[in-house]
């Protein structure tokens, strides 16, 4: 049976954050946000909604800034100590639709061992810098799982089955910020999890913030992707197998 939770990782979002939160508790689903050392005025957001809404919203504190991918490790350890099953990730700033969550359960439900990622469906707020840059991504994704299966391994909405979650966390270090969605989903893929791709619509509001680093975060995307690669070349007869196995 699916027991989620909806985990959402906020780093001074204090526009955006209660609108999503209040969203996700007129779903009726729990939810655990966690306060990436965010500054006064969105941790104030943040107790707000925790005092508000508990025990239906549980607040996670990391005292500093350590980057999305650690939050959203603080994330599911608290999802797993709670006993939930799978954990839906959506982002605090407002680029992802609320109303789309039912459907991502849906094909959890009818998919429940697979990861169900967002493959968005972008209108004309998207910068295009951004997007045509996201293509570079994709391909090295591609590359690295010798596959098309996963449409786009940046999108900030899914649902990840927990157990495989946590079962690969013990064992690896996943990146911590901006690197976070395509390192955790390539390497779950290779741990055999199936990728189920759902379009979703993705806009950029004109009051979101952006915490993406240009060269920064380029230059460590960059680098995941090269261990990646090498991590790829000893499992390539592995995945190549998988492929040619497939019903």
């Amino acid at each position: 049976m699916l027991e989620p939770v909806v985990v959402i990782p906020v780093y001074n979002h204090p526009s955006t954050i209660g609108r999503i939160a209040h969203a996700v508790a007129a779903l009726g689903l729990p939810c655990i946000l966690v306060d990436d050392g965010s500054e006064a005025d969105c941790a104030a957001v943040l107790d707000l909604l925790a005092q508000g809404r508990a025990p239906q919203v549980v607040l996670v504190r990391l005292a500093t800034n350590q980057g999305k991918g650690a939050a959203m490790a603080a994330g599911f350890a608290e999802a797993a100590r709670h006993g939930y099953s799978h954990a839906l990730q959506i982002d605090a700033d407002g680029q992802h639709d609320c109303a789309d969550i039912p459907r991502f359960l849906a094909q959890a439900r009818q998919w429940p061992e697979a990861v169900i990622c967002g493959c968005p469906v972008y209108d004309a707020s998207v910068p295009r810098g951004r997007l045509y840059g996201r293509y570079a991504t994709h391909v090295w994704v591609w590359i690295n799982t010798l596959s098309l299966d996963i449409r786009d391994s940046m999108c900030g909405f899914r649902v990840y089955p927990l157990a495989p979650v946590t079962a690969l966390l013990r064992r690896t270090r996943i990146g911590q910020r901006m690197d976070f969605d395509s390192d955790i989903i390539v390497r779950l893929y290779w741990r055999g999890v199936p990728v189920v791709n759902l379009p979703t619509p993705v806009r950029y509001p004109q009051d979101g913030i952006s915490h993406f680093r240009m060269w920064r975060d380029n230059v460590r995307i960059s680098l995941m992707h090269a261990r990646l690669f090498l991590g790829m070349l000893w499992r390539a007869p592995l995945l190549l197998w998988r492929k040619v196995a497939r019903p």
